[in-house]
Order: C-alpha cells, then structure tokens, then sequence
C-alpha cells in the first residue's frame, strides 16, 4: 500500500509525510494517508481507537521504502522514543539508510529491557556502527538471550569487515 502512496506523492513527499508522522504530527494531518501507512489500523489512530505511537511506528517504517535524506535527523530523534517500537523500528532505518549518527543512540538502545531491540541494536551497529562501538557489541556477546548473543556475533563480522580491520 505504501507502493500506492509513492505513486500518488512521489518519493519525497511521500517521505517527507512519513518524517512528519515519525516526528510526532497530528494524525489528523495525515488521515488520508495513514490509511497507506497502517492499512485498517491506520484510520483508527486519528479517531482515538488506537495509540498515538502506532503513527509514530508507521512513519518510521514507510521510511524503510521511501527515503529523502532530510529524514536523517527525525530517524536519529527517533531512536530516542519513549516507545519501543518506534525506538525500534528506527534502528532499521538507521541500518538500512545507514546513518552514521545512530551509532551512539544505538549503543544505548544496546542495554535496553526487551531483548528484540537489544538485538536490533547490535544489528544495526553492524551495519552503521564504528571503531568506537565494538566494545558495545563485544559485551552483547554474553547478553542473557540468544538472539542477541548472535546478533552481536553477526555484527562482530560484519564491523570487521567493513572497517578492514580485525577485532
């Protein structure tokens, strides 16, 4: 559905209303839209039915198929949300738009209480993170869940490789 949208918008506007929402806009604004973004749920946002934070998630998520570099700073705000699955969902974009400004925030979300971002946040230091955040995913090495210990793993490999460098 959000294929749709880009159609209708084009990329940057498209992008610039799933920034918008990330950054924490009245669904009202964006009714019409959220019904792309978040299909049937998203039409209940602006009615009260669902949690604000859900627009919030939405936008962060469309950003990982539409992007328009503007973006970068609203995901990095992002990644301080008090909800976790925006916190989380912007850890995806950051890895995938890699964005060399989420490594520090990321390194925080390392030690958050749900293990699934924990292990997002190793991933996505992987992909985005430098010299300075090895000993981050060095410690996820020995987190008490399993997905994060390989996520850390995974991210060992991949710093290594992208720094050209062995650790």
């Amino acid at each position: 559905m959000l294929a749709e949208l880009r159609d209708l918008l084009g990329e940057d506007e498209c992008a610039d209303v799933c920034a918008a929402l990330l950054s924490g806009a009245e669904p009202e604004r964006f009714r019409g839209e959220l019904a792309y973004l978040g299909g049937k749920g998203g039409q209940r946002v602006p009615d009260g039915t669902w949690k604000l934070y859900w627009a919030r998630v939405w936008g962060a998520r469309g950003l990982l198929y539409v992007w328009e570099p503007s973006a970068e700073p609203t995901v990095v705000t992002g990644l301080a949300d008090p909800h976790w699955r925006v916190a989380e969902m912007c850890l995806k974009v950051s890895a995938l738009r890699e964005i060399a400004a989420a490594g520090d925030p990321a390194t925080a979300l390392a030690e958050h209480d749900l293990p699934r971002v924990r292990a997002t946040a190793v991933r996505a230091l992987g992909l985005l993170g430098d010299t300075e955040h090895v000993a981050t995913v060095r410690a996820a090495e020995a987190d008490e869940d399993s997905a994060v210990r390989r996520a850390a793993g995974l991210a060992l490999r991949r710093l290594a490789r992208r720094l050209d460098r062995e650790l």
